[in-house]
């Protein structure tokens, strides 16, 4: 990481076994990387294997007991801004992502937050708008704008690639460059 390089953390929130979406949050963490604002860093939710909350106390008091609260606490707090990659279940976002979230408090406040969805016709924005209200709990800056990639099959290689047309590659550049901007807005009224 670069001195005073803001880090983003990508947060990718499907943990189903036949999870349709890493090719996008594969593309989402490339074009972050390429964009070079960010130190960037990725979560996949299903390889962090969070449980069910199950640590004693509420996560406001920040008295983690168990070893994986306390390094998503690390992962959450390193970040300077976060960027959720969600598909959309029943118009709503995952229970894993929104399990992730509520593991934590105090760690998500004052950081700038976007989201890519991605779904069938809504492209995941009924996921984003639960999302928005959620994170709207823990005090997390919620860009107005996001990035959703409806049908976002068709967009999919054989080889498991997301070719992105130029809508999807503008608005994530525009999201990137937003959630650049907070971060350092961010940054100097700390």
């Amino acid at each position: 990481m670069q001195k005073n390089q803001h880090q983003l953390l990508i947060i990718y929130g499907s943990t189903r076994p036949n999870r349709g979406g890493l090719p996008v949050a594969h593309w989402v963490l490339e074009q972050a990387k390429q964009a070079g604002t960010f130190a960037v860093a990725f979560a996949d939710l299903k390889t962090i294997n969070l449980p069910l909350l199950d640590e004693p106390e509420h996560p406001a008091q920040q008295k983690y007991t168990k070893d994986h609260t306390k390094a998503w606490s690390q992962m959450v707090s390193a970040a300077d801004a976060v960027l959720f990659v969600t598909p959309e279940y029943d118009y709503f976002p995952p229970a894993a992502l929104v399990n992730a979230i509520q593991f934590l408090a105090k760690e998500w406040a004052g950081k700038p937050m976007g989201i890519v969805s991605y779904g069938g016709v809504s492209g995941g924005l009924r996921s984003t708008q639960a999302l928005r209200l959620l994170l709207s709990a823990v005090n997390h800056m919620t860009l107005s704008a996001s990035v959703p990639i409806a049908f976002y099959q068709q967009y999919i290689t054989d080889d498991g690639v997301l070719e992105a047309n130029e809508p999807m590659k503008k608005g994530l550049s525009g999201l990137l460059a937003e959630l650049h901007r907070m971060t350092v807005l961010v940054g100097q009224n700390q």
